[in-house]
C-alpha cells in the first residue's frame, strides 16, 4: 500500500491523524443520538450510522468551508484508506469466527441457489443498464471497467451489513437470516473473484500470484491452529489468553491482508477463510470473539458505515443526468434481487414473505462496491471525472442500503408474529427441524452433568443439533454492573467488571467445556448472565427468544451432599426456576442432579440406562420426544415404563356417579378422553417405530392409586441412572391420587418431586419436563 507509506511518512501526520480520529468520533455521537431517535420506529444501528456519516459528510456539515477543509483533504484519504483496510480485515475474520459452520454445510445449496438468482438477474439487468448509461453518459473509454463497476454494483450483497443489520434486529439466528448471510456471503465473494479476474493485465502472472496468496492463506490457517492449541494448552487456569498473545494472532492476521492488498488483490476471501478455519475450541477463541466482537460491533462497524454516509455528496444530483442515472440504479438494483430471489425461492418452495425479505437483505450495499471501485486506477477516474462516476455509485450504495434497511424493518415489525420465534413443543415440532437447546448451570457443581445431557442429544439425533451453555451468576443485592476505562484493565481483563463475577466456577465450567468440544469435535455457544435473582429469569427468556431456543434445561436448587441425601442451595436458584417456567417461551426441563450415583455423559466406559416414566398428559408426551432423541445413542439403553390404570369397581361407579352430576363435569370428563386418546395414539406410535425394532425397551405397569404409584416407582429407584418424566398436565389421574399430600416442590409436579426427595432414597437423576403452553397462570 504505497499511498499508505506515503501516508505515514509525510512532515506533519498529526493534523491528518487528528482529522481521522475527529471524523470517526463525531460519527459515533451522531449515529447514537440518530439511534436513540430511530430505534423507536424499530430502525436498526446501521441506517443511523450511515445517516450519520451523511450527516458529517459533503452533503451537509462539510459544506461549510472550515468543516471542509478540517476533514476532507488529501492527505486524510491515505489515512482513511489504510484504517478501512484494517477494519475490513477485522470484521471479515470476525464473521468467519462466527459462522455457524453446520448451518452452511447443510445449506450450502440452498443459499448458492438464492445468491445464483440474484446474480444471473444482476448480470443481465446490468449489461442493459450499462449500455445505456454509456450512451447516456457518454462514455468513451475504459467502457469494459465502466461496465463492470455498473454490474457489480447491481450485483453485490455486502455481507457485513447483512450480518449486522439482521444482528440488530434479533433476526440472524432464524432460518430466514441465516440464510441471507449465507447468501449475502456467496455473492460477494464471486464480485470480488470476477473483479480480481476481471483486472488482470497478465492472466498467467496474476493466476501464479493467486495460487501464491491461498497458499499463503493455508499455511496461515495452519499456523493459527497450532499457535491457538499452544496458547490454550500453557497457562490453564485463566479465563483468556494474554493480551501480547491476542496482538500476535491479530498481527499475523493484518500483515497478511496488507500484503494481499499491496498487491491490488482484495483480501476480504483470505480473512474469512481464516476465520472460519479457526480453531473453535478453547480459551484462544473465546478471547478473540469477546475482544474483537466488543470492538467491532461498538467502534468498527459503526465508524465503517458512517464512513460509507460520509463519501455521499449529494450535490451530484443537482444535475440532470446523474439523479435520472442514480434513480435508474436504485429501482433496478432493487428489482434485480427482488425478482431473482422470488424465482430461486419459488424454485425451492419458500414462502413469498420470505422471499422478500431475503430479496432487500441481499441488496444492502457498501462493502465490495466500494472496494473495486477505490482499486480502480486513477488515470481511469480522471477520465471520468466529468460524469462522476464514483459520486453516482456511492451514492446507489448509501440510498439502496439506507431505503433496503427500512424496509426490512418494516416488513420484520408488520409480520413480526410470523418472523418472530416460533413458540411450539417439541411434541408438535417437525422431525427434521434444528433442536436449539439451552443448559443452564448457576456454578461448576453441575457442569459434568448438563455437559452428558448436552452429549447424550447431540450424538444421537441426525436432524441438526445447536447447544448453548447459559452460566447464570448472581449480582449482589448492593453491587451494581460498571464498564471500566481502558487504563483500569490490567492484562488480559475485559472492559466491563461483569468478568470478575462467577469465580473460579468460570474457569472451571470453560475448562468442561473446552475438553468435550476437543473430544467430540460438538461446539458448546457459552453465554453469561449476571443478574439479581429478582431480575434473572428476564435475561434467561430474552435469550430464549434472541437465540430461539427449542427446550431450556434448568438445574435442581437442591445438590446431592456427600451422604447422598439432597440440600437446598440458594432461595434464589429456585425462585429463578419458578419464574421462567412461569414465562419461558419454550418447552422447561428441570435437572435433578445426583452426580456421584445418577446420570453421567455417556461413553463405551459409562453405558447409561435411562427410563422414561409416561402417566398421560401433555407434559409426559413432551417428555417422551425428548427421550426420542437421544435413543439413537449408541451407549444409551432407553426404556420406556408405561403406567396405567388398573380400574377397580369401586372407582367405575364413583366415575358415573360423577358423570350424571351435572353439564360441566360430564363437558370436563370428554375433555379427559379426548387427552387420553392422544395419549394412546402418542404412545402406539411411538411403540410401532422403537419398541418393535428392539431400539428401546418397554414396560406395563397397572397401579389403582397414588400408593401402589410410589411402591412402583421405590422399585425401579436404583435401575436406571437418569428418570425422565413430565410434570404434570394429567388432570386428577387416579394414578397419583394422594401423592401431593407430601409435595414440597410442586415446580417438579407430583411423580418429579416424590423422586428427587430424600424420601424415597433413589441413586438415579431425574429431569422433568414441563411442554410449553400459550397460556400457563399457574405453576400448578
Amino acid at each position: 500500500m504505497e499511498a499508505a507509506r506515503r501516508a505515514l511518512c509525510v512532515s506533519d501526520p498529526f493534523n491528518p491523524l487528528i482529522t481521522t480520529f475527529a471524523q470517526s468520533a463525531g460519527i459515533l455521537v451522531i449515529s447514537h443520538c440518530f439511534h436513540l431517535f430511530l430505534k423507536q420506529f424499530g430502525q436498526p444501528g446501521p441506517v443511523a450510522q450511515i445517516l450519520a456519516g451523511v450527516v458529517l459528510g459533503p452533503s451537509l456539515l462539510s459544506r461549510i468551508p472550515k468543516v471542509n477543509r478540517f476533514f476532507i483533504q488529501s492527505s486524510t484519504a491515505d489515512y482513511y484508506e489504510v484504517i478501512e483496510t484494517i477494519f475490513r480485515t477485522v470484521f471479515m475474520f470476525l464473521i468467519g469466527l462466527e459462522m455457524d459452520i453446520p448451518y452452511m454445510r447443510r445449506s450450502l445449496r440452498k443459499a448458492s441457489i438464492i445468491a445464483s438468482g440474484g446474480v444471473i438477474v444482476g448480470v443481465l439487468f446490468g449489461i442493459a443498464v450499462s449500455i445505456s448509461l454509456i450512451i447516456m453518459l457518454k462514455i468513451k473509454s475504459q467502457l469494459f471497467d465502466f461496465a463492470t463497476i455498473i454490474i457489480i454494483a447491481l450485483t453485490n450483497s455486502a455481507s457485513p451489513v447483512v450480518f449486522r443489520l439482521a444482528a440488530e434486529l434479533k433476526f440472524l439466528t432464524s432460518d430466514t437470516g441465516r440464510l441471507a448471510a449465507c447468501a449475502s456471503l456467496i455473492t460477494e465473494m464471486f464480485c470480488v473473484l470476477w473483479r480480481s479476474v476481471s483486472l488482470a493485465v497478465d492472466p498467467w502472472k496474476n493466476l501464479g500470484t493467486g495460487i501464491l496468496f491461498l497458499l499463503m492463506t493455508v499455511t496461515l490457517i495452519g499456523i493459527n491452529k497450532y499457535l491457538a492449541s499452544w496458547c490454550n494448552q500453557r497457562i490453564r487456569n485463566q479465563k483468556y489468553v494474554t493480551n501480547t498473545e491476542f496482538l500476535v494472532f491479530l498481527f499475523l492476521l493484518i500483515a497478511a491482508a496488507l500484503f494481499i492488498e499491496e498487491y491490488g488483490y482484495n483480501s476480504a476471501i483470505s480473512c474469512f477463510l481464516l476465520g472460519l478455519m479457526f480453531p473453535r475450541e478453547g480459551k484462544t477463541t473465546r478471547t478473540l470473539l469477546h475482544k474483537l466482537s466488543y470492538a467491532t460491533y461498538n467502534f468498527i462497524l459503526p465508524v465503517y458505515f458512517g464512513y460509507i454516509g460520509f463519501q455521499l455528496n449529494v450535490s451530484i444530483l443537482g444535475r440532470l443526468k446523474p439523479l435520472i442515472t442514480v434513480i435508474v440504479m436504485i429501482v433496478m438494483s432493487i428489482a434485480t434481487k427482488i425478482i431473482g430471489t422470488l424465482v430461486a425461492c419459488r424454485y425451492l418452495k419458500i414462502s413469498t414473505d420470505e422471499s422478500i425479505v431475503l430479496g432487500f437483505l441481499l441488496d444492502l450495499k457498501g462493502n465490495a462496491e466500494l472496494q473495486i471501485l477505490g482499486k480502480l486506477p486513477k488515470e481511469t477516474l480522471k477520465q471520468w471525472k466529468e460524469t462522476d462516476v464514483h459520486g453516482m455509485v456511492v451514492s446507489v450504495v448509501v440510498m439502496n442500503t439506507v431505503i433496503a434497511g427500512v424496509v426490512v424493518a418494516h416488513i420484520l415489525r408488520k409480520k413480526e408474529e410470523y418472523f418472530s420465534h416460533s413458540h411450539t413443543s417439541l411434541e408438535l415440532g417437525e422431525p427434521e427441524s434444528e433442536l436449539r437447546m439451552l443448559a443452564c448451570v448457576y456454578g461448576s457443581r453441575n457442569i459434568s452433568s448438563k455437559i452428558g445431557l448436552i452429549s447424550a442429544f447431540s450424538e444421537s439425533l441426525k436432524t441438526p443439533v445447536t447447544t448453548y451453555l447459559m452460566h447464570l451468576v448472581e449480582l449482589p443485592k448492593k453491587r451494581t454492573k460498571k464498564n471500566l476505562m481502558y487504563h483500569q484493565l490490567q492484562d488480559g481483563d475485559q472492559y466491563s467488571d461483569e468478568e470478575d463475577y462467577g469465580g473460579n466456577d468460570v474457569v472451571e465450567i470453560n475448562d468442561a467445556v473446552d475438553a468435550y468440544t476437543m473430544e467430540t469435535k460438538v461446539l458448546i455457544h457459552q453465554r453469561k448472565v449476571v443478574s439479581h435473582f429478582e431480575r434473572m429469569y428476564e435475561d434467561v427468556c430474552d435469550s430464549i427468544e434472541d437465540l430461539r431456543v427449542s427446550i431450556i434445561f434448568l438445574t435442581f436448587h437442591k445438590h446431592q451432599r456427600l451422604d447422598g441425601k439432597m440440600e437446598s442451595g440458594k432461595d434464589g436458584m429456585r425462585t429463578t426456576n419458578h419464574k421462567v417456567m412461569r414465562h419461558a417461551p419454550c418447552s422447561v426441563g428441570i435437572f435433578v442432579d445426583r452426580a456421584q450415583t445418577g446420570f453421567q455423559q455417556p461413553s463405551s466406559q459409562s453405558v447409561q440406562n435411562i427410563a422414561t416414566l409416561f402417566f398421560g398428559g401433555s407434559d409426559d408426551r413432551e417428555a417422551l420426544a425428548c427421550s426420542k432423541m437421544i435413543s439413537n445413542h449408541p451407549h444409551i439403553h432407553l426404556t420406556l415404563i408405561h403406567f396405567q390404570n388398573l380400574p377397580s369397581s369401586k372407582q367405575t361407579e364413583y366415575t358415573n356417579e360423577i358423570i350424571h352430576r351435572n353439564d360441566e363435569l360430564l363437558l370436563e370428563m370428554s375433555n379427559h378422553e379426548i387427552e387420553a386418546e392422544i395419549d394412546r395414539a402418542y404412545t402406539q406410535d411411538f411403540y410401532n417405530r422403537y419398541v418393535t425394532s428392539g431400539q428401546v425397551g418397554y414396560v406395563e405397569k397397572y397401579v389403582e392409586n397414588g400408593t401402589q404409584t410410589a411402591e412402583a416407582l421405590r422399585d425401579i429407584h436404583d435401575t436406571f441412572s437418569l428418570l425422565i418424566v413430565g410434570k404434570g398436565g394429567r388432570g386428577n389421574s387416579p394414578m397419583t391420587t394422594g401423592m401431593s399430600d407430601w409435595e414440597e416442590c410442586p415446580e417438579l409436579g407430583t411423580v418429579g418431586d416424590l423422586l428427587a426427595s430424600s424420601e424415597l432414597n433413589t441413586n438415579s437423576s431425574v429431569l422433568v419436563i414441563q411442554q410449553y403452553r400459550h397460556s400457563r397462570n399457574d405453576l400448578n
